[in-house]
């Protein structure tokens, strides 16, 4: 019986999403940082075996979004349960109880979607009594499919929830051809590498005000030549981006070739540039241009 799905992973930000999808797929196409809010754009990742083929939407942290940027990513990432067969509720094991979190199960009680309650970081704790005090109140606040306790960045009993995913979901077709890792074409994957990079070499707001587009993608045997243009909101984050004499702008071009190497399996040419577009994040026109196009709902 061959067997497929569609798998929303949400959560609050930094709690381990795009890291258990790239231990999921064996295979980096998620951008991972230690600052909050990295993931911005709802994306799949396609998990294929001899039995089974597993999408899985990796969404932005749902926060309390202060720019309209924000309040998009929020809403992108909530609108994916009512339309998959199976959610994650990403918590990390080492926080107490947040509220924001209940709030968020009270949003996914309205939809009949089975949720799984997914404990990410138990490498961060030793104290499981400490973990089980934790736990109880969402088990009280919302019936869950499942509750199991994984590491993402070490693959603790990541094969054993893939397992179980399966065991939720029906028979079904394949959905995207042998091989295919996303549903978001290899530029989509390239302009958040560079953006990852800059998350990063940067610190305070820059990281929050940057976006990254292609300007050229020309691919050749031997080569791929890609221009890119990081966009920022001030001129003295372009500063900060590009950094004295040029130092940073590189640094970023050189750590962003390798994973883009890497993907591709090819040599690659890539010429960044940096432009000013003051208070992007706020205005619908560069927001659409962007890519984040407004959901249904909002």
């Amino acid at each position: 019986m061959f067997k497929s799905g569609f798998i929303s992973i949400i959560g609050e930000p930094n709690v381990g999403k795009s890291t258990l999808l790239n231990k999921i797929l064996k295979q980096k196409i998620a951008i991972v940082s230690n600052k909050p809010q990295t993931t911005r754009n709802v994306f799949s990742g396609i998990y294929n075996d001899e039995d089974s083929q597993l999408i899985f939407m990796d969404t932005p942290g749902i926060h309390n979004g202060k720019t309209k940027l924000g309040k998009y990513m929020s809403s992108a990432a909530i609108s994916t349960v009512k339309s998959v067969d199976l959610v994650l509720f990403l918590v990390n094991a080492y926080d107490d109880v947040l509220e924001y979190n209940l709030e968020i199960l009270k949003q996914l009680s309205t939809v009949r979607t089975p949720v799984f309650l997914i404990i990410n970081k138990v490498d961060t704790i030793s104290d499981i009594d400490r973990l089980k005090a934790a736990i109880e109140p969402y088990k009280k606040a919302f019936k869950f499919k499942g509750v199991f306790a994984i590491s993402a960045l070490r693959g603790d009993n990541v094969d054993l929830l893939i397992g179980d995913i399966k065991s939720e979901l029906e028979e079904g077709p394949q959905f995207y051809p042998e091989g295919e890792i996303s549903d978001r074409p290899e530029t989509f994957l390239i302009q958040e590498f560079i953006r990852e990079k800059i998350l990063e070499q940067t610190h305070e707001e820059v990281p929050h005000s940057v976006m990254v587009y292609l300007e050229q993608f020309k691919e050749k045997k031997q080569i791929v030549k890609i221009l890119a243009t990081i966009v920022v909101e001030r001129k003295s984050q372009k500063g900060i981006v590009i950094g004295k004499g040029g130092k940073m702008l590189k640094t970023i071009g050189v750590s962003a070739r390798k994973d883009i190497e890497e993907l591709l399996k090819k040599q690659v040419y890539l010429e960044l540039f940096v432009k000013v577009e003051a208070d992007w994040r706020n205005r619908e026109y560069y927001l659409k241009n962007y890519g984040y196009k407004p959901t249904k709902n909002e």
